[in-house]
């Protein structure tokens, strides 16, 4: 049994023994076929792996990895919010006819803001800038950052600076990139895609919102050690949320601590809404009570050493043993 597994197992069954009932109360998901999706839930679940000592991936069933890590390259890398540039499916019934699924995820990560204090040497040195590419706009952050967006070549650059307020322009992946190397001890490193004033033009109100970073030195290590925190507000336990989102964002946590020369420490996943739907919980009985294997390894090229470079051909997994897959789930709507 890998420790995903024991986390997985004990977070059904705390959710099935101890958690609360919707049934018959005022929600808003429901089945294709309209009769309304009612779940088991837990508020609060907070689950703790260590990366350093095991992937955290479950063996009862398979799960994607390279899926997993293209999906957080669509959304931090590319900063995209069109399906056409995600390798599979799982967005399709949210995007309209052009392949966008509107001001979400990857659309936050590329908005550009506004910081002080930015060191141009050391921007420069960890993006391969010459230079920092100047302008003068004149108004409100807001007005700049949309105007920002219009412009082409300065939206390609990783760090502008405005001459007219002083103020230096980067996006949220940058400046944690940026802060990793530059500031590794800061309490502020940390990025949010639950944007109010956007929320309407989004296809999907985001899930997983939230990432803190916070970097340790554990006693006699040489290296410094990256941790994070992954806050969601919902998890469908069955169709993602058991090992997607843990798997996903433990890649990206490895990658964020290859290209900043550290190792990996804890990944700390906290869910305010964790439920299992009501057609779903023959299903996670029987997933729970299946046969377990030890979790497979799974690292990165370490020839990589730029977070743009990343490809999902830099993902190495082995000895991944599971159960058979899960067929045929039913998604509410």
């Amino acid at each position: 049994m890998s420790y995903a597994d024991k986390v997985f197992r004990e977070m059904c069954l705390n959710i099935l023994t101890e958690g609360c009932d919707t049934k018959g109360e005022l929600v808003r998901p429901h089945w294709p076929d309209g009769e309304k999706a009612y779940t088991i839930k837990q508020f609060g679940v907070v689950n703790r792996y260590d990366l350093s000592k095991e992937f955290p991936v479950i063996t009862y069933r398979r799960t994607a990895l390279k899926s997993c890590m293209d999906e957080i390259l669509w959304i931090w890398q590319k900063k995209s919010s069109n399906i056409h540039e995600l390798g599979s499916h799982i967005w399709d019934e949210w995007a309209d006819e052009n392949g966008s699924i509107g001001k979400a995820y990857g659309y936050q990560l590329g908005v550009k803001h506004a910081y002080r204090g930015v060191k141009e040497e050391e921007a420069c040195a960890l993006f391969h800038m010459n230079k920092i590419p100047r302008f003068g706009f004149e108004g409100d952050h807001a007005a700049c950052s949309a105007w920002i967006r219009t412009q082409s070549e300065l939206q390609k650059e990783h760090v502008l600076f405005n001459e007219a307020d002083q103020t230096w322009w980067m996006d949220q992946v940058d400046r944690v990139l940026y802060d990793l190397r530059v500031n590794p001890y800061s309490r502020r490193i940390m990025t949010s895609l639950y944007v109010h004033s956007d929320l309407s033009e989004m296809a999907l109100y985001p899930c997983a919102y939230s990432m803190t970073f916070n970097v340790t030195r554990k006693p006699g290590h040489e290296r410094l050690t990256l941790n994070a925190v992954l806050n969601q507000r919902s998890q469908d336990v069955l169709t993602a949320g058991g090992s997607w989102n843990p798997a996903q964002y433990a890649i990206l946590l490895m990658m964020f601590a290859q290209v900043s020369g550290m190792e990996c420490g804890e990944l700390v996943h906290m869910i305010a809404d964790a439920h299992i739907y009501d057609r779903h919980v023959p299903i996670i009985k029987e997933l729970i009570g299946r046969e377990t294997y030890p979790a497979p390894q799974v690292t990165l090229d370490p020839s990589v050493t730029d977070f743009y470079a990343f490809t999902t051909d830099h993902l190495h997994v082995e000895n991944y043993q599971t159960g058979p897959q899960v067929k045929d789930i039913p998604v509410a709507i």
